[in-house]
């Protein structure tokens, strides 16, 4: 492929994917590089429009491009890429002079230069140079360097096309077997990565394809990492240890076999020449079923040495993750602990390692809570490569329907004082490098990885607001010690305007998130409570206890919390002496770690002076406030942002409003049931304007109890079994007036049941459960992760109205248009229906009031 042929394609895919931005209302697609149009632009009137680009290397000319492009679309001047030119010009060279993927910004004699040590490093430097320009600030000179050489973005895609804990729609790199024949978003994604200097990217599962270093899969893998090599992003595979055996057809995949070696030697040989620029492996070895050296009695040091010996001449790395754990624990056991395992079962491999092996080490260790711990493995490991896994995805926040800015976590995470050597040591030192350098002072191998799974929906990640946390993950790989303000604030501009009202409402609703999430569902440090047994997005409370997975909270009649000191588990001991002692102490811990670490009785009192259980009710009851508080405040912007995104946002804040009333119940009813402790301000079991669905005069529908209890008011909801459909009435208690009704219902996914919502027999609403959350065959059945809600505005009623809620359920396809034998109002059974229309309760507030309690 010659340069010129490279450098056309990609100024056509960018005019391309410009025009088709410009032909359509916004979709998200673009995310924070809309380019929009500036309102004031003479902050950058002197800026010259040649561009002469002195690197014709695919990623050169991608930079060149991308800095014309965006130019010319924000400051409306026509901006040109040339070879030469003369007076005034912004020049983009590389200078092998800067260290390593640093970029330098600085005014000349003769104009603007942009210099990177590397094509890549230019090309951040064009971004971020953007980046300025977009969010309207001056342009200075300056020179920036990561902080880590490891940035990445994981990517749990199967081959079959579905995407693992991915909430945006089905793969971007796969379908049916293969990689797909079209990769230009792919090519997209690489653009969105490099923009804030992300340089790898691995594309699939770590539960990864048994035939995935196949010859046709390495020769498919290769169209993948060409789309993304004009962008600095190298491709990295996730890749399983019994590949010897199932793809090579050996007889063992034991790593200390020499055939085991010469086989993984072959095949990276075999990688590296049909991509020259492979980053390396990524490693899910003994964990949730995957096969790993364990099986030979060997230790994850000689799994990862034989991959790491085959890629080091060619520069490649190993990424081997420390998530190995035990997933059938002994409930019965109080010694029993899921989070001891990081450190079990890698400190006795400390020093043992390849230099090209990086230890990937989630941020705690149980699995990506609203907060838990940050792991001991990081300051445990004093001899080897660490990286940090953080998830972009919002596998246990809300799976990209609640918003929750997750850089808030990580700062707080990086942030972190580990005290390793009995010194100041941030966790963000250690993922840099530079805690425990190498023999010659410089920074070991280190960095940062992102589980992000991005999907085939128009913009990356489902909720518009969760494109910030991929961008602050770019942010903060980069450097740490960004201020989340200056996150916020830059994403903001670039993604929504620069309107003072949307800049400071956005900023202000996501630096609050993290902690309203938090609130509504598992604050103290007892875990997000979701159902971990189904698809971790509603509460499923108990569903963490008395099984083998050792996500235990230990929530029992006499207290709650998991006793993890030295008279527990013994977890605290694994952290360095001063650490250890604050957490074995409750008093010294604090409040928003105290359940991870001791099991208190209810009466406990915080540092707030309530007791655990009233400040379990009172923080529930305000953070859903403070979500419901989302749509008014982003209502207040309709008329300042693009239409489409403006009703995609406010839609998925009114579920998130709803769904926080459903989460607050839950866990507010379940602690009153199992502490015996009242609400000392009469709120939980007591909901002013609802009436149980189950209490009302039906018709058709008929009454069932919902698994777990505490996920639906009152333990109960209403199917409807009749093919025309059910209906609920009520008679309205309130004064006359304007109110809001609200309906709280199910949405199984997987079918559209519809309802209408009539006032003295007048319609006033009709609505459809069509919305389309996580697998159908996760949850069948009415429970905390299909709880949603309908809520009609400022409707009139009168003392005596009749309220009435008309619902029919859907029925399979092949039926729906037959009716039933007998006469219209006959019963189908039950597999006749994909949807019941499932009804919880109705709740009628004033209007004005952000939601009905």
């Amino acid at each position: 492929m010659t340069k010129q042929f490279v450098r056309k394609t990609i100024c056509f895919a960018a005019l391309t994917f410009c025009s088709s931005l410009s032909a359509i209302a916004e979709d998200g697609a673009a995310a924070w590089l809309r380019y929009a149009p500036l309102t004031d632009s003479k902050l950058y009137a002197t800026l010259p429009t040649r561009i002469v680009s002195m690197d014709n290397s695919p990623t050169g000319s991608a930079a060149a491009e991308e800095l014309r492009r965006g130019l010319t679309s924000m400051l409306g001047r026509n901006f040109v890429v040339s070879n030469a030119g003369t007076g005034a010009i912004i020049v983009l060279s590389s200078n092998a002079l800067l260290p390593r993927e640093t970029y330098r910004i600085r005014r000349g004699m003769d104009g603007l230069h942009i210099e990177g040590s590397s094509a890549a490093a230019e090309l951040y430097g064009v971004f971020h140079f953007l980046e300025r320009v977009a969010s309207q600030k001056p342009i200075v000179n300056e020179t920036q360097s990561p902080a880590a050489q490891i940035r990445w973005s994981d990517e749990w895609d199967n081959m079959d096309g579905t995407v693992e804990r991915g909430y945006a729609g089905p793969s971007i790199f796969f379908e049916n077997g293969h990689v797909k024949q079209d990769l230009t978003r792919a090519g997209e994604y690489a653009r969105l990565l490099a923009s804030v200097g992300i340089n790898g990217c691995n594309v699939n599962n770590v539960n990864a394809n048994l035939q995935t270093l196949s010859e046709q899969n390495l020769r498919d893998f290769a169209r993948v990492a060409e789309v993304f090599r004009p962008w600095g992003v190298k491709l990295a595979l996730s890749v399983d240890l019994t590949s010897p055996q199932v793809v090579g057809g050996l007889d063992t995949f034991d790593p200390l076999d020499p055939k085991v070696a010469a086989w993984w030697q072959s095949k990276v040989d075999e990688i590296y020449k049909l991509i020259p620029d492979f980053a390396g492996f990524t490693v899910k070895a003994d964990s949730e079923g995957r096969k790993g050296p364990s099986q030979y009695g060997r230790m994850p040091a000689d799994a990862a040495n034989v991959l790491a010996r085959a890629l080091k001449p060619h520069g490649g790395v190993v990424l081997y993750r420390g998530f190995v754990y035990n997933n059938h624990l002994d409930w019965n056991d109080k010694k029993a602990d899921r989070a001891r395992a990081g450190v079990d079962n890698f400190v006795k491999n400390d020093g043992t390692f390849e230099s090209n092996v990086v230890i990937q080490i989630k941020e705690g260790p149980i699995d990506f809570q609203a907060r838990e711990a940050v792991s001991p493995l990081f300051s445990a490991l004093k001899k080897s490569n660490v990286a940090i896994e953080l998830q972009t995805a919002q596998e246990y926040t809300g799976q990209q329907r609640h918003m929750v800015f997750l850089p808030s976590m990580w700062k707080w995470v990086l942030d972190t004082d580990l005290r390793a050597n009995g010194k100041t040591t941030p966790v963000k030192q250690i993922v840099t490098g530079h805690t425990f350098p190498n023999a010659d002072g410089s920074p070991r191998l280190s960095g940062f990885v992102s589980v992000t799974n991005v999907g085939s929906e128009a913009n990356w990640l489902h909720h518009p607001m969760a494109l910030a946390n991929l961008y602050g993950f770019g942010k903060l790989a980069w450097n740490p010690d960004t201020p989340l303000s200056q996150i916020t604030d830059t994403w903001t501009r670039m993604t929504w305007g620069n309107d003072p009202l949307v800049v400071g409402t956005i900023t202000s609703m996501l630096g609050k998130s993290w902690g309203v999430y938090e609130g509504y569902t598992g604050p103290n440090g007892m875990g997000t409570l979701t159902n971990i047994l189904g698809y971790h997005f509603g509460p499923g409370i108990e569903s963490a206890e008395r099984n083998g997975w050792g996500q235990w909270f230990r929530g029992e009649k006499d207290g709650i919390g998991m006793d993890r000191t030295s008279h527990g588990t013994g977890y605290a001991q694994q952290y360095a002496p001063e650490l250890a002692a604050k957490y074995e102490n409750p008093a010294a811990t604090g409040d928003d770690l105290l359940l991870f670490f001791h099991h208190v009785p209810y009466d406990y009192k915080l540092h707030n002076s309530k007791t655990l259980v009233q400040s379990i009710y009172d923080t529930h009851y305000a953070s859903a406030l403070a979500a419901a508080e989302y749509v008014p405040q982003w209502s207040a912007l309709k008329d300042k942002v693009d239409a489409d995104r403006y009703a995609q946002t406010l839609k998925l804040f009114q579920f998130q409003a709803g769904h926080a009333l459903v989460w607050r119940d839950a866990i507010n009813n379940w602690f009153q049931r199992i502490s015996g402790i009242a609400d000392a301000l009469g709120r939980v079991g007591h909901d002013k304007g609802r009436v149980e669905a189950e209490a009302s005069q039906l018709t058709g529908f008929e009454i069932i109890d919902v698994n777990p209890w505490e996920t639906a008011s009152g333990g109960k909801a209403v199917n409807c079994h009749v093919a025309t459909g059910c209906t609920l009435t009520m008679t309205a208690q309130q004064a006359a007036g304007h109110y809001n009704i609200a309906v709280n219902y199910h949405d199984m996914w997987n079918g559209v049941s519809k309802y209408e919502l009539l006032v003295d027999g007048k319609s006033i609403a009709t609505f459809a459960a069509d919305d389309k959350l996580p697998p159908a065959q996760f949850d069948p059945n009415p429970d905390g992760q299909t709880a949603t809600r309908f809520t009609a505005y400022n409707v009139a009623l009168h003392p005596g109205a009749v309220i009435t809620l008309h619902a029919v359920p859907d029925m399979r396809p092949e039926l729906q248009n037959v009716m039933p034998s007998a006469e219209a109002n006959s019963q189908l059974r039950a597999r006749d229906y994909r949807e019941f229309a499932p009804v919880d309760y109705i709740a009628i507030g004033p209007a004005g009031l952000i939601t009905p309690q």
